[in-house]
């Protein structure tokens, strides 16, 4: 069923496979790219069925990733149906503890990204750290098994994804599959870059944050282009060209860091299209083509950033939502949930975006946004 990567420029209508605990944001995408995209994914938000030339829906529970044989069997189902053969499948979150479902994806449908190796290697709390060390890329100590005193400890999920399955450490336990991390201080920011498989090209830099739960103080908040100091660009994109020749990487991936004034700490790589696709996917040649092409081993040139600042957040639920009312949406929301469903308390209602003349600017209008939706959704009186 699998077939070769297209050598066509800017989709022209070719299907490709998408699967992800939220598929909107890589529909959305390959539909600025000119595919038609065939969805898998956990919420069906109505601008992803939208946005999708065929949906399916798996249940699953956010933050815990997707279920195996529900995902290949929706993928069958999406490829038996479609009347072009999809030329392969694009992963977003929800994987990155599977490698042996990665494979399985692979070995069906043709992966366009990193494959089960490569999101192995890097999702190996011990011998990511052991790789870094060899590289001479700053890295928070770890831990594999509990500490006596946990201060300054974090425990974090192998391959968890969204900043909600970090915890504090606690004294003398560790759930199993988690493993510890040193607080590291700094500013979180996230790189985004294209890899070939031997080398690495940055697209930007985001600032983020975090949107504490009562659970989850740790719950990735949002992120606003430009972000961090410009001045690290050079050996920032030399350590990420490293881990690409030692692992292999291909395609639109990023690197979490923590950026201290003298110092910067790389936290881990996210092997994948991330939660930035939105607000980056601005230049001259759309993200998901290129994504396409790094995965065949083409990184093009650099292209330049676009003058304005532009952001996206999470908009949480603060309770849980019982039925959805009619809404119209504005313009600045996507992953719309559908009018009647139920949303539970902590969990994402829809993603919110926002531009402007500077980063302060839109971190303000995302968070007004983020409360007149709230409001919305909740049914409350929206100010004018």
């Amino acid at each position: 069923m699998r077939t070769s990567l297209p050598s066509r420029s800017q989709g022209e209508g070719a299907c490709v496979l998408i699967a992800a605990q939220s598929g909107r944001a890589l529909a959305a995408a390959a539909r600025r790219a000119g595919y038609r995209p065939l969805v898998v994914d956990l919420f069906g938000d109505s601008d992803t069925r939208a946005l999708a030339a065929d949906y399916r829906q798996v249940k699953g529970r956010f933050g815990t990733g997707v279920a195996g044989i529900a995902i290949l069997d929706a993928l069958d189902q999406l490829a038996l149906a479609s009347a072009d053969s999809p030329f392969g499948v694009v992963l977003g979150s929800g994987f990155e503890a599977s490698p042996a479902l990665i494979q399985a994806i692979d070995e069906r449908f043709g992966l366009i990204g990193a494959n089960a190796d490569t999101v192995a290697c890097l999702k190996d709390p011990a011998g990511f750290a052991r790789m870094l060390a060899e590289l001479g890329i700053a890295h928070p100590q770890i831990r594999l098994g509990p500490v006596a005193s946990s201060s300054g400890w974090l425990a974090k999920r192998r391959g968890g994804s969204g900043g909600g399955h970090i915890r504090k450490a606690r004294p003398d336990r560790l759930m199993p599959g988690s493993y510890l991390q040193r607080v590291v201080e700094g500013e979180p920011i996230s790189v985004a870059f294209l890899a070939d498989g031997r080398r690495a090209q940055m697209v930007a830099r985001t600032h983020q944050w975090v949107s504490p739960g009562r659970s989850a103080a740790w719950r990735y908040g949002g992120a606003i282009e430009p972000g961090g100091p410009p001045a690290i660009d050079p050996e920032i994109e030399v350590a990420i060209g490293r881990i690409v020749a030692a692992t292999r990487l291909r395609g639109l991936a990023s690197a979490d860091l923590m950026v201290a004034p003298d110092r910067w700490w790389l936290l881990e790589i996210n092997p994948r299209p991330g939660a930035t696709l939105d607000c980056l996917d601005r230049r001259e040649t759309p993200l998901f083509e290129r994504h396409c092409r790094a995965s065949r081993g083409e990184l093009g040139e650099v292209e330049a950033a676009p003058r304005e600042a532009a952001g996206t957040m999470i908009v949480y639920a603060p309770r849980r939502i019982a039925k959805v009312p009619e809404i119209a949406w504005p313009a600045y929301v996507a992953d719309r949930p559908e009018r009647g469903g139920a949303i539970e308390a902590g969990a994402p209602v829809c993603t919110v975006a926002a531009t402007g003349t500077d980063i302060r600017e839109v971190r303000r209008l995302l968070h007004r946004r983020g409360a007149d939706i709230t409001r919305l959704v909740q049914q409350e009186r929206v100010p004018a």
